[in-house]
């Protein structure tokens, strides 16, 4: 297969950080090409060097065997590059065809936008995509899955013939990264280099032709798939062939610290988004949570937390009723806390340092008379980032400097600080690699055990079957299976969860 980019020597240094140290990297056309790395390892910088993002402090990039410079994201499109970043960057007060044709808009005689145009490529590339998304929904009003894939169409709307994908499944379902896949097998047989950056490490051993292993910023594996194993991965990310998420910690539950009866949410166009949902939760218990997308997990966790006052039903904390009284700020006062399934836009202030950050939500309590007590904050914020373990040169750095799982750890800061009865976590592995999630899978246990009761959403089996002590499963916004830990499979809970649905097939990449 010919190489259609090369990075030679390449050094990228930022202020207190060198990201990349003198990287060499070869892309390969036709073929997938994996970059897998801790948080912090460099790969989203060497992708946003490639995308014209950034540029590099030293070292040369080739494209087709000859020198370039990517001045800019539009120096990078001419030499047909395209990325679909982690995080995603869409004007949510835009139409899906909007945003999919910003900045390249289709026009009649170059005098005003052809609408009609744009809505039918859009419609194209939906179809393309298998979702029956309205060209013409805000993308504001979509869920993040939906909105991953409106990132993706836009992507494929430009032709690329290099496609880089930072962890495009991390909002989907299963069988939305089935149909990816299929797309990618499509661009592959097409000629398009494409680069796959994932931290589930299942995806790549599916779909990788070659694969390249970051470590601290420097290359440490490089070779063709074949051969490769999960051991050989892990022990390249992090040095030792492990994947111990999290051993249970045997500790009494105490008595029932939350209790939802009848929760129900309407939804926007009719019917239940969450439908007469129940369940409980004793103190040291971590339950899981567990569905396809629209099953009407995060809808549930929202009205926990007080950001649907027209919800109905009746939840208790300690069994004390819970009133719409104060919204968010109240349910917090009353000792629930939420890490939201998007951190970029429900978690975080991306401006500021990563100590406001974390208190955010916690000021009162290092509140002195009219004044905050900044020392007492920033020793807070010194002992949730070492107990997190995240990455940081220093804590008044602002947040959106941090890779994406190390922001993710503020997120979950940020909440432990306010010291919960009740911790809501909606997916909160998303974007992090296989270290930071035994990091943060330990620090979960280590509350259930101090008496914390853990409310905890994941589309990932492997995480559920580890780490819940028992498991509810949703679909179309209903509770339509509950089991004991010990008496689960995961056959009965794919089972529950598909209520409802068309049954699926595991979709592997097309060769």
């Amino acid at each position: 297969m010919t190489i259609g980019l090369s990075i030679r020597g390449g050094t990228k240094v930022y202020p207190g950080t060198l990201a990349l140290k003198s990287v060499d990297f070869d892309l390969h056309m036709g073929a997938v090409n994996v970059l897998v790395g801790e948080n912090g390892a460099g790969k989203s910088t060497m992708m946003k060097v490639i995308a014209g993002v950034e540029q590099l402090t030293d070292g040369r990039i080739l494209i087709d065997g000859k020198e370039v410079r990517l001045n800019g994201t539009d120096d990078a499109r001419r030499h047909g590059i395209g990325i679909v970043f982690q995080e995603l960057n869409l004007f949510p007060n835009m139409t899906v065809a909007e945003n999919i044709f910003i900045g390249r808009e289709r026009t009649r005689a170059g005098i005003d936008i052809d609408m009609a145009a744009q809505r039918a490529e859009t419609r194209a590339l939906m179809a393309r995509l298998e979702h029956d998304i309205d060209p013409d929904a805000l993308v504001g009003d979509l869920r993040v899955g939906q909105q991953q894939i409106v990132e993706i169409a836009k992507s494929l709307a430009q032709d690329a013939r290099i496609l880089i994908l930072d962890e495009p499944t991390s909002a989907l379902s299963a069988t939305e990264v089935g149909i990816l896949f299929r797309v990618i097998g499509d661009l592959r047989r097409q000629g398009v280099g494409i680069v796959y950056i994932s931290h589930r490490l299942e995806e790549l051993l599916r779909i990788g032709d070659y694969i390249t292993v970051l470590r601290d910023g420097t290359i440490t594996g490089a070779r063709p798939m074949e051969g490769v194993d999960l051991a050989w991965i892990v022990r390249s990310m992090i040095g030792e062939a492990s994947k111990d998420y999290a051993k249970a910690q045997t500790h009494d539950f105490g008595p029932e610290v939350f209790r939802a009866e009848d929760v129900c949410l309407p939804r926007a166009g009719g019917g239940l988004a969450v439908d007469h949902v129940s369940l409980d939760l004793r103190a040291g218990e971590i339950l899981g949570v567990y569905g396809l997308m629209g099953a009407g997990r995060s809808e549930f966790l929202e009205c926990v937390i007080g950001r649907h006052p027209h919800a109905t039903g009746r939840m208790f904390v300690d069994g004390k009723p819970l009133t719409s009284r104060g919204g968010v700020a109240g349910r917090i006062r009353r000792g629930i806390a939420l890490i939201p399934e998007d951190r970029k836009n429900d978690g975080l202030v991306q401006i500021m340092p990563i100590r406001e950050n974390m208190t955010l939500s916690s000021l009162g309590a290092i509140t002195r008379g009219f004044h905050m007590d900044l020392g007492a904050e920033r020793r807070t914020v010194r002992d949730f980032v070492k107990r997190l373990t995240v990455k940081i040169a220093s804590m008044e750095n602002p947040v959106s400097s941090l890779s994406g799982g190390n922001q993710q750890k503020v997120v979950i800061g940020k909440a432990l600080i306010t010291r919960p009865k009740v911790l809501l976590m909606d997916e909160p592995s998303r974007g992090i690699d296989i270290g930071a999630k035994a990091e943060v899978f330990r620090v979960m246990r280590e509350l259930a055990a101090e008496g914390l009761g853990i409310v905890f959403v994941t589309s990932d089996l492997e995480e559920l079957m580890a780490l819940s002590d028992r498991i509810v499963v949703m679909s179309n916004g209903r509770v339509t299976g509950r089991f004991e830990r010990a008496a689960a499979s995961e056959t009965a809970i794919v089972a529950a969860s598909a209520k409802g649905h068309a049954p699926t097939t595991k979709q592997e990449i097309p060769a």
